[in-house]
């Protein structure tokens, strides 16, 4: 019948779009998207609800609240964490792994990082990549509460470090600069701000400017993990366990 046209007695009904049918799913997606493109902040209900083309009231049928939403989105993040199966006779390499997967996937998610803070994991993805952190560290041989707290601590510097990212990321964008480009000229006005300083007052300061500049992002981040990492192998060390495992971050002068 689609061929025939409609008799002229009868009027024309307008066709309307097919509405979307809603889902958990869908409304996460939508809400990852934002945050993405506008930040943590620029995320409600009625956003995501314009987003999807319908009222705010039907979002409610599948999350009970922002706070929920965030909690969703923020473990959808965590899902593309890849975290492998303990090999204990590299533990510790395994560790430093994950922990920089984990960088690398907050950094391709604006500030969503934010999230993590004072957060307890429950949702899925995140118990998922703490058990695997513990069952590894175990393995290694630290004892179950050095670990146990260790997953704590891990947590925090990724999530705290992603997130000033996300900021110098924030000011990067009003700028109209590459990140690059704006991230040279901030640590160069920084450099020029310490070289300024009284010597007589700041003698150490203003002697090793070079030096305080002089580190990347990543060589910073880096250096804390590896810090971090030599403590927790020593805890290992002292449970009785093996020397840690050459060309792993404790082995190096």
């Amino acid at each position: 019948m689609a061929d025939i046209p409609a008799p002229p007695w009868r009027k024309a009904r307008k066709s309307s779009p097919p509405r979307t049918v809603l889902s958990r799913d869908l409304i996460v997606s939508a809400g990852l998207r934002i945050v993405d493109a506008e930040g943590v902040d620029a995320l409600s209900m009625r956003r995501v609800a314009q987003e999807l083309g319908t009222g705010p009231a039907s979002l409610y049928a599948h999350v009970e609240n922002k706070e929920e939403l965030l909690d969703l989105i923020y473990d959808e993040v965590m899902g593309e964490i890849r975290v492998p199966e303990p090999e204990p006779g590299r533990w510790l390499e395994q560790i430093r792994e994950v922990v920089l997967e984990a960088t690398r996937v907050f950094g391709a998610h604006a500030d969503i990082a934010r999230v993590g803070l004072a957060n307890i994991p429950t949702t899925p993805n995140a118990l998922r990549i703490a058990e695997s952190q513990l069952r590894i560290m175990i393995a290694g041989g630290v004892p179950p509460k050095i670990a146990s707290l260790m997953v704590d601590r891990l947590a925090l510097y990724v999530c705290a470090d992603a997130f000033e990212g996300s900021l110098y990321y924030l000011r990067q964008r009003g700028s109209g600069k590459e990140l690059e480009e704006f991230l040279e000229e901030v640590f160069g006005q920084i450099g020029d701000f310490y070289r300024a300083l009284p010597a007589d007052r700041f003698p150490t300061l203003v002697a090793h400017v070079d030096d305080l500049v002089a580190a990347d992002d990543r060589e910073r981040f880096e250096f804390g993990l590896d810090l971090m990492l030599r403590g927790l192998a020593s805890y290992a060390a002292e449970a009785g366990s093996a020397p840690p495992v050459s060309g792993s971050p404790t082995s190096k002068d």
